[in-house]
């Protein structure tokens, strides 16, 4: 295991002997092994609040992407606050968020029925939304139908690589039942190794990509990263 001198916020730059705790030591994610689900010990930045898996998106748009540079058309589903923060304001970035519910974003909306047209955005995030959504397949497909040819997306989900299908009962809505189940309330499903098959069945031509394998170990846990998760960087062909 590499050995690190404190950590660092990519958002805020803070510099910290650790980050602080996060998550529910719920047991069916620790027994289904659920990567990005659960106690993580060193998640949330003590300075500005960001998150393990929002910083894991950030530094792949720093590093990999030419969001921050190019002209873009951009969705953000259930926008996380830190990301928000650095992209809504760029001005070659044209921003939209939308969500259900939630205050940060711009335009009410269900992922399961964008109101945009077909081929609109450049880029999409979507970080740990779709396990919340009965009709993934319905939500995938949209976000599919509204992304350019040669576009791209973020789709993160809690992923368990220990299950080869993915576990879901669509008969389970009682919070408790859920939680118990799934590994949150409102959460109607444990994705598994075939979270792949779906992405790809609506469309996608899907790459996953490792952080840790591109940067090593020493900087994940430098910025305080899941080092076993994984990003799933889905395409829509030309």
């Amino acid at each position: 295991m590499a050995i690190i001198d404190g950590v660092e916020c990519p958002f805020c730059g803070g510099h910290f002997r650790e980050f602080l705790p996060a998550g529910l030591s719920i047991p069916v994610l620790k027994e289904k092994q659920v990567i990005g689900g659960g106690y993580r010990a060193n998640a949330v930045c003590p300075c500005c609040q960001s998150l393990d898996r929002e910083r894991l998106v950030y530094l792949y748009l720093k590093s990999k992407t030419g969001v921050f540079h190019h002209n873009v058309r951009l969705l953000h589903i259930a926008p996380e606050k830190r990301l928000q923060e650095v992209l809504a304001p760029r001005l070659n970035i044209e921003y939209h968020s939308v969500d259900t519910n939630s205050p940060l974003a711009t335009v009410r909306m269900s992922a399961t029925d964008l109101g945009y047209q077909t081929s609109f955005f450049d880029v999409i995030i979507c970080n740990h939304v779709l396990e919340h959504i009965p009709n993934d397949r319905k939500a995938m497909s949209e976000l599919h139908r509204v992304l350019k040819p040669g576009g791209w997306a973020i789709l993160q989900v809690p992923i368990s690589m220990s299950l080869r299908e993915t576990y879901e009962d669509s008969t389970v809505t009682a919070p408790l039942e859920r939680e118990r189940l799934f590994g949150q309330n409102d959460h109607v499903r444990i994705y598994a190794r075939d979270y792949r098959d779906r992405l790809e069945a609506v469309g996608f031509a899907v790459r996953v990509y490792s952080y840790t394998e591109e940067f090593g170990e020493f900087a994940s846990r430098k910025y305080g990263l899941n080092i076993e998760e994984n990003l799933y960087i889905s395409c829509k062909l030309i």
